[in-house]
């Protein structure tokens, strides 16, 4: 498994599992998250998003069905461009994200996520 799969495997764990401290690992300091939850538009850092994720019981103890596939994964040098598609996010919410990954020399890095609800 390459280090890009190992970042994107992290925050997928770390999303269903409720481990903000992992998920905080995988974004570059200055990371930028920007989406659509329904109707409305989010722009700003990761941060809300994993305080959100540390603030309620955990997906995996809830029993939320959630799963997360990799559906397209691009690598060029020392950038790197992920789409996964997640279900049973929070129980019910489909939604898709775009993840650019950053190698800065240290390691790799997920420096934006764009996403959207698709269902």
């Amino acid at each position: 498994m390459n280090t890009v799969d190992k970042v994107v495997n992290a925050y997928i764990k770390g999303t269903f599992t409720g481990d903000t401290e992992l998920l905080q690992s995988v974004f570059h300091e200055k990371a930028r998250m920007t989406g659509y939850l329904g109707d409305q538009l989010l722009i700003g850092d990761p941060q809300p998003f994993i305080e959100d994720i540390g603030s309620q019981a955990s997906m995996e103890s809830n029993g939320d069905p959630y799963e997360a596939e990799v559906v397209s994964k691009v690598i060029v040098g020392n950038i790197a461009d992920v789409t996964i598609r997640e279900s049973g996010f929070r129980g019910s919410l489909k939604l898709e994200d775009h993840f650019h990954l950053i190698d800065d020399g240290t390691r790799w890095w997920i420096i934006s996520k764009l996403f959207t609800v698709i269902e």
